[in-house]
Order: C-alpha cells, then structure tokens, then sequence
C-alpha cells in the first residue's frame, strides 16, 4: 500500500494539527490521543496508526484463543474487558469502535463455551458421585468381611481412587467420604482384633505344642510298641486339634514331634523285622500244616476230619507267630478249613435234630388225622347230594394232601 494511501485511510479517523497534535475520531466524537510535534503530519499519523494495528493484532489473537477454546470462559471474559478498556482508551488512531465491537462479539461464543464447560462439570460430577458411591459400597462390604489378606491393600487403593476423584459439593462430598472413612475405621478395628485374637490362639498353640514335643521325646527310646504307638496316636489329635503356633516356632515344634516319632517308629521297625527273621521257620511250620488241613476237603468223614483238625490246630497254635506281612494269609487259609467243616457239621446237625424231627412226626399225624376226619364229612355231603358242601370239602381235602406231602418229606429228611 502507497504511502499517500495509508495517509488517506489514516485520515479518514485521525487529523494532525499545526503545532503536532494527533486527534482520534470516534462514535462519540473526536479526542486527542497525543502530540508528534518533531516529524510531518504524515509521520505523527503514522506512529498512532501502528500502535491501532498493535491493538487489532491482539484483537485477533484474542479472537483466535477464544475461538480455539484455549481460554476458560472467565479468563477470557476477564481478558477480553482488560482489552476492550485498552482500545476505548487508546491513544492510537483507526476504527476503535470496530475493535470494541469485534471483542463484543466475543461475548455470544464466550456464553456458549461456558454453558459447555457447566455441562460437562456436572457430567464430571455426576460421574465422580456415582464412582464415589461405588468405592464407598465396597467399602462397607470389605469393612463386614474377613477378608485379612486382601482387603486392607484394596482400602488403600480405593482411597487413592477417592482422591483421584473430582470434588463434588460440600454436603454430598463429605456425607460420602464419612461413610468411607468409617468402614475404613469399622474394617481396621475388627482386622486388628481379628489377629490378637489369632495371636492369643497361636500361642496357646504354642505351649500345648511345646508340651506334645517334650512327650514326644519322652516316649522316642520306650520298647512297650503297643501302648506307645497309640500314646502317639493320642498325640497326634492333640497336635492338630491345637491349631498353628507362630510361623517361627511352629516349624521347629513340629521337627521335634516328628522326629521324636520317626526315633520311635523306626526303632519299632528295626524291632519287627528282626522279630520277623526268628518268625520266618513258624511260617514254614504252617503252611506245612495248612497242606494237611486243606487235603482234608471235601469233608467226606465228618468224624475223622474233625479228629484230624484238631490235631492240626494243636500243631498250629504251637508253631507260634509268623511274620506281620504272612498273618493275613496264613490265618485266612486256616479259617477257611475250619468254617468249610463246620459248615458239614451244622448241616448235618439241622437233619439230625431230635426236637425238629419229632415236630415233623407230630404234624405228620396231625395232618394224616385231619384228612381221614375231612374224607368223612365229604362221603356224608356227597351221600346227601349236597354238592356245594362236597366240593368245599375236596378243596380242603386237596389242601390237607399237599401239606401231608411236604410234612412226610421234612420227617423223611430228618430220619435219614
């Protein structure tokens, strides 16, 4: 742009007097804005019209953060007053009134970003309450629970989400954070006397342990196998009905109970299967006598085989004890004879039973008795032709026959 035109365009809202005046022309009339009294009209208008540019760079910049969203809706109400107060007063020469209006026309945008700002801060609020309300819920929860190993690292975590958390206002902020801050307290109280209690029971466990271990040795060098092996039994409900001693006793109780026992039950072991040399020869006395025994059946003599059986059984109670891990064996295989004659024994006996047979002799009579009684009556109703008596007679009579059969077969087998 030409000199002469940017000294029409300065003229067209200032004017230089004769002694370097500068004057401004505005809505309201005209105002001095200084004196440039050294250089030409020209010059003077120059000097106040670059200060006007100044202000409508920042005008614009102003315009641009606004627009941008870079400035909360109070700071640029605050900067666009500040600015606006700037250029009504300004000592500069242009359209002043049409930069008071382009940061006027700020003011509709401003509005519209801070309605903006409002609703997402109470989206963010609403956002916060309900994230809130959630860490307070499972607060409580953990502060009714007993989960003592989890639930004091989730507390602090919760916490930290708490303070993570935007504000919200003052009543609701602070009923919420009593809720949390008393399960907080609830949880801690009940967790600290949760493990005094624990710390009581440890060690009660701890001297009824101490107790069992000293026993426990006590009882490692005796050589009564039986009753120390129950005793150690005993022992053993007693130390696991006592619960957990402390982590740095419990270890080293239990390493004397246990090897208090494995002393004694190895002792015990060294003991049988010496035991179990001297019982090997009996073993083999045994199953010699179990050859005899079993070649006694199928019992075809009762008599004899119970003689023969007797004699073995003596034999065999001789022989003394065999070793632990043929007891089983040995003493099935000899019952099994022993119940096998027996078994011969009783069943001949149940065919032989004086009173049984008698009994069946006694109904056989009975029964021979009542057929000849009911045969008479039958020839009495058939010479009268009372036939419905007759038949009513044969069917008793059918009866009487079929129990008479069976009774004659029971007094048979007992005879025989």
């Amino acid at each position: 742009m030409s000199a002469d035109k940017q000294s029409s365009q300065a003229s067209d809202w200032g004017r230089v007097t004769e002694d370097g005046t500068v004057y401004v022309r505005t809505a309201d009339g005209e105002r001095s804005v200084g004196q440039y009294p050294e250089g030409t009209p020209e010059e003077a208008l120059k000097f106040f019209t670059d200060r006007y540019d100044a202000l409508a760079f920042e005008v614009q910049l102003l315009e641009q953060r606004i627009g941008a969203g870079k400035l909360s809706p109070e700071e640029a109400s605050s900067t666009v007053k500040a600015l606006r107060e700037q250029v009504v007063e300004a000592n500069a020469v242009g359209d002043l009134n049409a930069l008071a209006g382009r940061l006027d026309a700020t003011a509709p945008l401003i509005a519209i970003q801070r309605d903006a700002r409002r609703a997402e801060k109470a989206q963010r609020t609403a956002e916060s309450k309900a994230e809130k309300e959630k860490i307070v819920t499972e607060a409580e929860r953990l502060a009714e629970s007993n989960d003592w190993r989890n639930g004091a690292n989730r507390l602090r975590d919760l916490l930290d989400q708490w303070k993570a958390l935007p504000r919200l206002d003052r009543a609701t902020d602070d009923a919420l954070w009593r809720r949390f801050s008393s399960a907080r307290t609830t949880y801690t109280r009940r967790r600290k006397a949760h493990f005094a209690e624990e710390h009581e029971r440890r060690d009660g466990a701890r001297v009824i342990k101490e107790r069992l271990a000293t026993e426990a040795e006590a009882l490692s060098t005796s050589t009564e196998w039986g009753p120390t092996a129950g005793r150690y039994r005993d022992l053993m409900r007693e130390w696991k009905a006592a619960g957990p001693a402390p982590r740095d006793v419990d270890d080293q109780l239990w390493q004397r109970f246990r090897g208090a026992q494995d002393r004694f039950f190895g002792a015990r072991d060294a003991a049988n299967a010496e035991l179990d040399k001297e019982f090997a020869a009996n073993a083999e006395v045994k199953e010699a006598l179990l050859v005899e025994a079993e070649a006694l059946l199928p019992v075809t003599d009762l008599d004899a085989a119970k003689r023969a059986f007797r004699d073995i059984a003596d034999k065999w109670d001789a022989a003394g004890k065999v070793p632990r891990d043929r007891m089983k064996e040995l003493e099935g295989r000899i019952r099994k004879v022993e119940q096998a004659i027996r078994s011969v024994e009783d069943d001949q006996w149940r065919r032989s039973d004086p009173e049984k047979s008698a009994r069946a002799d006694d109904m056989v009579s009975k029964l021979e008795a009542g057929i000849a009684e009911t045969q008479a009556k039958l020839d009495k109703a058939q010479a009268a032709g009372d036939t419905k008596r007759a038949k009513d007679l044969e069917s008793e009579l059918a009866n009487k026959q079929a129990f008479l059969d069976m009774a004659r077969r029971a007094s048979a087998e007992f005879g025989s």
